[in-house]
């Protein structure tokens, strides 16, 4: 289900939105009583299966149907208000047209939140999502929220509240999700890893409650240790994004998955900025500024989820190997280097330590293959573990290979497999280490223990090694935060290319001097105030260069009339440009833009390539305003970096000054809400310097 929304409806991204607060939702996930408007006996009916599951809980349930006296077997009631008691919930399951007058009878019962299982409504056309509308506005006059509507439920095992259609496990993740389906199959996948379930809420139409609010409110719940969000639409990203931040903040970190890498938006932006910036970017984007760990898959956010709940973030990427096997402990190497750990080799004192416990033929220099000690001592694999968590020159180990299966050559040894499993977990969580363990034997008892104990098993060591190489970047790219927009300032009334340059450079951008002719008299005589070599630009074509609208290197007046007449020939140009052209020795040339995001706000990017960027595609994304330093990183981060920072004996360009005019840009955008796309495409960053070389705005 994916819900489309007019872009004219959500609130301004970032700018003053009220943020997620909890309140009132007590209701919602911890009811004195549920009434379940729509209940019937029709097994083909979420009525029906929403009944089934609450009458399951604890919490008092009124089943309410207008035309049968029983359902399931019990007593109904006409209406919320035949109760004759306050119900703080109601859950609706009638068709759409019955669901406004369903809502006024909850209401008028006392019902202080609202679960909207109907569909039908603003994801069904403009006539349901202006019922839905309306609906939401007597919902949140009367002073209460509304989930949904379009959704599958909600569940708080801490409360006994189950009015989802199906069951889920117990655990502590909290599940928000706007798709029913995939909270199931997350649900499944949890169990795999001994995990499951403290509260779901289904998303729907997000028509009151979204996604937000539903974080902030899993934040303050006791049985929640991380929370997994499946998220198709985020209304007004930045509030998400903070809500997250909060949660992250709280210790219950947000494992998000979402889906839609284009929109309309970007097929129709204008410049190469909003032709680069994809909403799949800015995801990505917000999710570095807040600390959201963002997955493909909902197999990837078990994985994950494992290792945040039951894990710790290591000090660095110093990663020992541990295994029982020659070739378990060359692969998971390799696979740790391939997401960036560092199998590094151990100082003599640690090699020595590890050696005392192990067979001669063990290898201990990292990887450490225990080389058949696991037989001989069953207990040699805590002592090792204790070895490489204790010491200085480790931050995290990764253990791969057979533990879990020595049980199966005898009970005494299973008994001491189990027993070495919980002393190891015990060890590790004394000495406060981050261990991540992969067995082929990733279901037997001992992997069991392990778990319990608080360390993540996996089946695979692809996953393994990848979950921890997720909590090593954790310590190594932290939560850049959501930056605080500005006020807004007076708006751009004309996005012309003089206009525009004149904007960035009283925001303290540098320009080469240049001047707007219209005639050949107009361009000579100004020319004689400018210094050749001189450039002269076509006005008025976004693709200019493209078309032989840039003429560079002319070097003496005649060359001057020559270009000029040449341009005005073939193109015909309202006006045309005419500059000193730039320095450009050792120069790289940069892309620097921001793009208005209608749900994250202002994205800016940076990337290497001036006129060549959409070929490179060398490009970084961040929620804008940045400061100076950011864009320094976020230079630096570029795959292309290198350059910038003197390779093959190149001098290094100036960071600073680059960065400078980064941050200006952003600030600027961020105070003109108006501008929908703005950039200097190239940037000339020089050993000496940066100047832009050319302009762009699009108003929205």
């Amino acid at each position: 289900m994916t819900v489309t929304l007019d872009p004219s409806a959500l609130p301004d991204a970032g700018n003053g939105a009220a943020e997620a607060t909890s309140a009132g939702l007590d209701a919602l996930f911890s009811p004195n009583a549920v009434a379940i408007i729509g209940a019937s006996d029709d097994t083909r009916k979420y009525g029906n299966w929403i009944a089934v599951q609450a009458l399951k809980g604890t919490i008092p349930v009124h089943l309410v149907n207008r035309t049968r006296p029983t359902v399931l077997g019990l007593p109904t009631v006409p209406s919320v208000t035949a109760v004759g008691s306050p119900v703080d919930l109601a859950v609706i399951a009638v068709p759409a047209a019955g669901f406004e007058e369903a809502v006024d009878d909850a209401l008028a019962g006392g019902a202080k939140a609202i679960v909207g299982i109907s569909a039908g409504l603003g994801e069904a056309g403009e006539e349901g999502r202006a019922m839905q509308d309306r609906i939401t506005a007597k919902v949140r006059a009367a002073g209460a929220r509304m989930l949904g509507p379009n959704c599958l439920g909600v569940l708080d095992h801490t409360s006994s509240l189950k009015l989802a259609s199906n069951e889920f496990p117990v655990g502590n993740i909290g599940v928000i999700s706007q798709s029913g389906n995939l909270a199931l199959e997350l649900a499944g996948l949890l169990v795999d890893h001994g995990l499951g379930v403290s509260r779901f809420a289904s998303l729907g139409n997000q028509a009151d409650l979204d996604a937000a609010d539903l974080i902030d409110a899993y934040v303050g719940h006791d049985g929640t240790a991380a929370i997994a969000v499946y998220c198709e639409d985020f209304l007004d990203g930045r509030r998400f994004a903070r809500a997250a931040q909060r949660a992250a903040e709280a210790g219950k970190p947000v494992v998000l998955l979402t889906v839609g890498a284009t929109d309309a938006s970007v097929r129709n932006a204008k410049s190469h900025t909003g032709a680069m910036v994809s909403s799949g970017i800015v995801v990505e984007a917000a999710c570095r500024a807040a600390g959201i760990e963002q997955v493909t898959s909902p197999a990837q956010m078990a994985h994950l989820l494992q290792a945040l709940v039951r894990s710790r973030v290591p000090q660095g990427a110093r990663t020992a190997v541990f295994a029982d096997g020659g070739g378990q402990a060359s692969v998971a190497s390799d696979s740790a280097a391939a997401q960036g750990l560092d199998v590094v080799e151990f100082g003599a004192a640690l090699q020595s330590a590890v050696a005392a416990e192990l067979p001669p033929t063990a290898a201990v220099s990292n990887p450490v293959d225990v080389a058949g000690g696991g037989e001989q001592d069953i207990m040699c694999f805590q002592r090792v573990l204790g070895h490489l968590t204790t010491s200085d020159d480790v931050d995290a180990t990764l253990m791969s290979g057979y533990f879990g299966g020595y049980g199966s050559y005898g009970p005494e040894l299973a008994e001491r497999e189990i027993e070495a499993a919980r002393q190891m977990a015990v060890d590790t969580a004394a000495e406060g280490g981050t261990v991540v363990v992969q067995t082929m034997n990733w279901q037997s008892a001992a992997a069991d223990a392990l778990r319990d104990g608080g360390i993540p098993v996996y089946r695979g060591i692809e996953e393994a090694a990848w979950v921890l190489g997720r909590l090593a970047r954790r310590r190594s790219e932290p939560a850049t935060g959501i930056p605080e927009l500005p006020a807004a300032v007076a708006q751009v009334q004309d996005a012309g290319y003089y206009p525009s340059r004149g904007l960035l450079a009283d925001a303290g951008i540098p320009f080469v001097a240049a001047a707007e002719v219209a005639t050949e008299d107009e361009l000579l005589r100004t020319a004689e105030s400018l210094k050749y070599p001189l450039v002269l630009k076509a006005l008025g074509d976004e693709h200019k260069s493209d078309r032989g609208g840039v003429i560079l290197g002319i070097d003496n007046q005649v060359a001057l009339l020559a270009a000029w007449r040449d341009v005005t020939a073939r193109l015909a140009p309202p006006s045309c440009s005419i500059e000193e052209m730039a320095d450009l020795s050792g120069a790289v040339e940069l892309l620097v833009g921001v793009r208005r995001d209608p749900r994250f706000g202002p994205l800016v990017l940076v990337g290497l390539g001036g006129v060549f960027a959409e070929i490179l595609h060398d490009v970084r994304c961040a929620l804008g305003p940045v400061t100076s330093q950011q864009a320094k990183d976020m230079l630096l981060s570029l795959r292309g970096a290198a350059l910038l920072t003197g390779a093959r004996g190149r001098a290094p360009v100036d960071l600073d000054a680059a960065a400078d005019v980064v941050a200006r840009l952003s600030d600027l955008a961020a105070a003109h809400p108006e501008i929908n796309e703005i950039e200097c495409n190239p940037v000339a960053a020089t050993p000496s310097g940066a100047i832009a070389l050319d302009a762009r705005i699009v108003l929205a």
